[in-house]
């Protein structure tokens, strides 16, 4: 049940990552009252945004500029008011122990119940695995006692789920999870506008909610599902029966 006591942390490698795969599971989370916190570790500005950089006398710092824009309108479009860019470099990114550090205290301070990343695995980005891996361990780092950062107490381990990948087959993604957008598609749709440096994903991730929304459908029986998101588990499903 999503209410004001779940608390969802959200990590995006670069600047619409979280809008293509999670837009509509974040937005429904926060309509029904969750604590959402989204960390964005990089703009994409070498990897992810080759439109701009068919401007003549393009720069980096402009590039920059007009991927903030992007992000800020798509996060209002979502309802997105706790957000973060931490502004590394993308393509490829590097994880330092600063930076797991980093990464470790923001989950101890959300104290997220779900946390929601880039999965293991994800053919031709290897930011997206990175991040992944990233994520994974810095939530493992979170739990111990013996991880000792003054101000940060322990956090409990969260549940992780992956995105799914933008080449879902050849990544050998598997749907563990399939959440139904249906009443919060149009805010994503929204947000997906936005990223006007990466239009050409608009349309491809309108038609991957349909699929799984039909996804949805099959496994539910439930015919009100049209749109839906996909994501694997980190972690298997534990309970004192079966859910």
């Amino acid at each position: 049940m999503i209410d004001q006591n779940t608390n969802l942390l959200v990590v995006s490698a670069h600047a619409a990552d979280f809008v293509w795969r999670g837009g509509g599971t974040i937005a429904k989370y926060i309509k029904h009252g969750a604590n959402v916190s989204l960390v964005i570790l990089s703009y994409g500005v070498r990897g992810e945004s080759n439109d701009l950089w068919n401007i003549e006398g393009q720069t980096v710092e402009n590039v920059k500029k007009i991927r903030r824009q992007e992000i800020e309108k798509a996060a209002e479009h979502l309802g997105i008011r706790q957000m973060e860019i931490w502004d590394y470099e993308d393509y490829h990114m590097k994880i330092t122990d600063e930076r797991m550090e980093r990464m470790v205290c923001k989950i101890r301070e959300t104290a997220p119940h779900h946390i929601l990343t880039h999965g293991f695995k994800d053919a031709f980005n290897p930011d997206h695995e990175t991040v992944g891996k990233f994520v994974f361990d810095a939530s493992v780092l979170s739990t111990s006692n013996g991880v000792r950062i003054d101000g940060y107490p322990t956090a409990k381990q969260a549940r992780l789920f992956g995105f799914e990948p933008h080449q879902s087959e050849i990544s050998d993604f598997k749907p563990d999870v399939i959440i139904d957008i249906t009443e919060t598609y149009e805010q994503k749709e929204a947000a997906m506008n936005c990223f006007k440096a990466q239009k050409h994903l608009i349309e491809y991730y309108g038609a991957k909610a349909k699929l799984r929304g039909n996804h949805a459908r099959r496994v539910s029986g439930n015919n009100q599902y049209q749109y839906a998101e996909a994501f694997s588990r980190c972690f298997p499903y534990v309970g004192g029966e079966f859910n």
